[in-house]
């Protein structure tokens, strides 16, 4: 069984987080507001298929901008070692 780490905030587990509290919002204000903001549960569930397939996430850029890094950086310059 795979059990992702949670000692600290990662990029992968925050895209997580973000996406799942955005389908939880859109489907409540969805049942209480009006039915157009299933659309945004929509558009996140259609951003996760276009990063699983091809990995480009506009959510992950933004957040690598406000210095989230990836968990799947074993560097100790927080993979910026890739660009030295």
């Amino acid at each position: 069984m795979y059990i992702a780490k949670t000692d600290k905030w990662y990029l992968e587990r925050v895209i997580f987080l973000i996406a799942g509290v955005f389908t939880l919002s859109s489907m409540t204000l969805g049942y209480f507001i009006s039915k157009y903001w299933l659309i945004l549960a929509g558009l996140v569930g259609l951003n996760l298929i276009v990063f699983s397939t091809t990995g480009f996430c506009t959510m992950a850029n933004i957040l690598v901008k406000f210095g989230i890094k990836s968990g799947s950086c074993n560097c100790e310059n927080g993979c910026d070692c890739e660009k030295q």
